[in-house]
């Protein structure tokens, strides 16, 4: 168990770390170009967001993640993304029952971007702004920065410094570990290709930026600054939901609880991992719970999409599930009540 954990948890937080490496890169590139628009839209904000919480497993709430991290999209935006995400267990529901599902990927999208813009309305802020004042100040350099200088590349790696070394050795390490099933998907799929894509872009930049880009934005900031925290967050929280699921018979609690379902099915809802959520479809084909119900579980559910928020701003993470918790009540008994 410790070992799978392990596992998912490098995973997790390699593809997040190489996701922050990327946007980092293209932000000081550009001279922050690139997202100017995007950080003054917030209703574009939403929309992006809601697409990418609809795509299939969490590398869009991922993503999402990374952007909200850097300040490129608002709280509003980070709560459509996690209303619209199921996590993995969009793949099994996308086996088993596809029209229903497709209906359901509707409904969530339709929910989380109205639920975005009402949230919009009372509030623009992004909760990491005052734990991002040091990384705020390096985008002073963009005007005098250049992350990419193709005459430098060779010099570089001639006189190759230790965090280049370093990070070079880990995303080799972690591209072999995912070619060969030991870490990700086992299978080759979408998944599977997109972590190796992503990877292999943030293996090119940390080879050929430049050695101040490389010093002050990738190790100083995204490596010393958020990867062991995001790493200890991930593998904290994955060991203690695989020990409560020792302990609990969920199924069993649910069934001997029918009343009190959809409660339990928001509650359970909070829990940043897919595996538990598995029960609800499973009552729900078998005829035992309402697609109310379902419903209402999906949309305070992300899968584990949640965790690197959770490592990065406990408060983001809080406020952003209760939010979700309110709407997937809300949402949930109104359906409940006329009968769907």
């Amino acid at each position: 168990m410790i070992i799978e954990v392990l596992k998912h948890s490098i995973m997790i937080t390699v593809f997040v770390i190489v996701m922050m490496i990327v946007i980092e890169f293209i932000n000081v590139q550009s001279k922050g170009n690139w997202n100017a628009y995007l950080k003054k839209s917030s209703w574009l904000q939403i929309i992006i967001a809601g697409i990418l919480g609809i795509f299939p497993g969490c590398l869009g709430s991922f993503a999402a993640v990374s952007l909200y991290v850097h300040n490129v999209i608002n709280f509003a935006a980070l709560v459509t993304v996690m209303i619209a995400t199921s996590g993995d267990e969009i793949f099994i529901m996308f086996a088993m029952m596809p029209d229903t599902t497709i209906k359901l990927v509707i409904i969530i999208f339709v929910i989380a971007v109205i639920s975005g813009f009402i949230i919009n309305f009372f509030t623009k802020k992004n909760y990491m702004s005052a734990q991002h004042k040091e990384h705020d100040k390096l985008k002073n350099d963009e005007a005098v920065c250049s992350c990419y200088k193709p005459s430098l590349i060779i010099l570089q790696l001639k006189k190759i410094s230790f965090p280049r070394s370093l990070m070079l050795i880990g995303v080799s390490l972690f591209i072999t570990f995912l070619i060969s099933g030991d870490i990700g998907p086992e299978n080759w799929g979408w998944e599977k290709i997109t972590f190796l894509i992503i990877s292999s872009i943030g293996g090119f930049i940390v080879l050929t930026t430049t050695d101040h880009f490389l010093l002050e934005h990738i190790w100083k900031h995204v490596i010393k600054k958020h990867m062991l925290k995001m790493f200890l967050w991930t593998f904290g929280a994955f060991l203690l939901i695989h020990l409560l699921e020792d302990y609990i018979d969920v199924n069993q609690w649910i069934e001997n609880n029918i009343l009190a379902v959809l409660l339990i099915a928001v509650l359970v809802g909070i829990i940043p991992e897919s595996g538990p959520h598995i029960v609800f479809i499973s009552l729900f084909i078998s005829g035992a719970i309402p697609f109310s119900v379902l419903l209402a579980n999906s949309i305070v559910q992300d899968g584990h999409g949640a965790i690197p928020l959770l490592a990065e701003s406990q408060k983001s993470f809080v406020l952003m599930k209760l939010v979700n918790v309110a709407i997937g009540l809300l949402v949930g008994g109104a359906l409940y009540f006329v009968g769907l």
